[in-house]
């Protein structure tokens, strides 16, 4: 009896670590996957391309060059919240933004308040402890004039083994100075997803 059990227990054993395989495969990380039917990095991608193609062909842009004898606009990336039913990594989001506007050569980019402060502790520290030939000087930030700022909202619809999930990022620039919101654009995304 006891070589029965024995033989079973090692047999259960056996088949449980051996039909745990897993297959792992290198992607280009452009290629569209959409294995969960959630916000994913292609997603990211393509509403933040999206919405820079925007923001950069509407008048707020040649209006704020005119007025400035060709100046570029000077813009801070700032919160985009997630008030979608997930987790979603918003920061990765800003960043495609931040890359987009730079690439673009339309428009620079400053530090968000976060990282600014860090840059200014940094600054602080090297008055104290840095030679004078490498010193940063204080007071020499770049004003921004606009901020961005938006949401990402989502709508799920769920029956049985099937769902929608609806996906809307809003985004809204504005003047620093004067308050006026000079551009809103929003991207909606849409999911079927059947288990």
């Amino acid at each position: 009896m006891k070589r029965v059990a024995y033989v079973l227990i090692l047999t259960v054993f056996l088949a449980l670590t051996t039909d745990c395989s897993r297959k792992v495969t290198r992607l280009d990380p452009n290629t569209q996957t959409d294995i969960s039917g959630r916000w994913n990095d292609t997603d990211s991608r393509q509403v933040a391309e999206t919405m820079i193609a925007d923001v950069l062909s509407r008048p707020w842009l040649s209006r704020f060059q005119q007025a400035h004898a060709g100046k570029v606009p000077v813009v801070i990336v700032g919160d985009v919240t997630n008030k979608t039913h997930e987790h979603i990594a918003s920061e990765t989001f800003i960043k495609d933004v931040e890359r987009a506007f730079i690439n673009s050569g339309k428009v620079r980019v400053v530090e968000n308040a976060m990282f600014r402060q860090k840059i200014r502790e940094e600054l602080a520290s090297q008055q104290d402890f840095a030679t004078e030939e490498s010193k940063k000087k204080l007071a020499r930030e770049l004003g921004a004039d606009f901020i961005m700022f938006g949401t990402i909202n989502s709508i799920v619809d769920e029956y049985k083994k099937e769902k929608t999930i609806s996906y809307k990022v809003n985004l809204e620039l504005a003047d620093l100075e004067s308050t006026e919101k000079v551009w809103i654009g929003d991207k909606e995304i849409k999911k079927y997803v059947k288990n």
